[in-house]
């Protein structure tokens, strides 16, 4: 039986498309000067933090885009501020280190209409070890630890809804119903495509793994497998070393996600 031609698909919007990759790049998106940058009063004891999570992300997020130790990025932002002639101050790199721990990042998305049908699956990054071609030239000089990332992925908008991160021990289906958790209540879910790591295998044994995937839609989970792929494009390798500040950069990468997701996405149909 001859194998089929494979099939052809035509990007429709390449105009406006194009147009988003190259604002993706613009320092201007990241300078707002409506930004609430000195924290307010809370009125708890103590002595009161001076700057507001906002500006904490916002210094982190320069951090995690040009992928910069926390001194240069301390430096960067004043020059950015600078260019911007804002008179700010801002936090020195154990600021940052410090507030980094507790910040509750916040991860903008787009709503679609009707239900939310989600794309869930895992993969992992590495956080501590030598790197792949230190590895395979000289061996390893120390064990390589990974973390493992769960994300559920809406593909009307192609934003991030929900992330877990947890050890690489951890399987993916007990992180199945927290992921689904962090949905809000008023948004009903329709569906969720994930991985056989999900999944039972009574119906690919009885139906066959083919038929499976035709029958569950499983080649849609290809456009969660590409976010996988704009997630480490931050870096092979996160730089935090404790759960708490690891879990703040895997947020931040995600917000810097929806954001890019958010200027424009590319409208892909198939013609053969």
């Amino acid at each position: 039986m001859s194998k089929p031609p494979p099939a052809r698909y035509r990007t429709t919007n390449w105009s406006n498309y194009n147009a988003s990759l190259r604002k993706r790049g613009s320092l201007l998106i990241w300078v707002d000067k409506e930004m609430t940058w000195r924290a307010p009063r809370d009125g708890r004891p103590g002595r009161p933090a001076v700057f507001s999570d906002a500006a904490i992300q916002f210094c982190l997020s320069i951090k995690v885009l040009f992928k910069l130790p926390l001194r240069q990025t301390a430096g960067m932002v004043a020059s950015l501020l600078r260019l911007a002639s804002l008179d700010w101050p801002v936090p020195d790199f154990s600021t940052l280190c410090r507030r980094q721990r507790t910040l509750a990042v916040q991860v903008p998305y787009r709503r679609a209409d009707g239900p939310l049908n989600l794309l869930v699956d895992s993969t992992g990054i590495k956080f501590l070890g030598d790197g792949e071609w230190q590895a395979r030239k000289h061996g390893s000089q120390r064990r390589r630890q990974w973390r493992k990332v769960h994300l559920a992925m809406d593909p009307a908008t192609s934003d991030i809804r929900a992330v877990e991160f947890t050890p690489s021990r951890d399987g993916d289906s007990p992180v199945l119903p927290d992921l689904l958790g962090q949905i809000p209540d008023n948004e009903p879910i329709g569906t969720v495509t994930a991985d056989g790591a999900y999944d039972t295998l009574r119906a690919t044994r009885y139906y066959g793994r083919a038929f499976w995937k035709r029958w569950t839609g499983y080649h849609a989970r290809s456009r969660i497998d590409a976010r996988m792929r704009c997630l480490k494009a931050f870096g092979e390798r996160i730089a935090a070393r404790d759960p708490d500040r690891q879990t703040a950069e895997i947020h931040i990468r995600i917000a810097l996600m929806n954001r890019f997701s958010a200027l424009c996405t590319a409208e892909i149909v198939r013609v053969a």
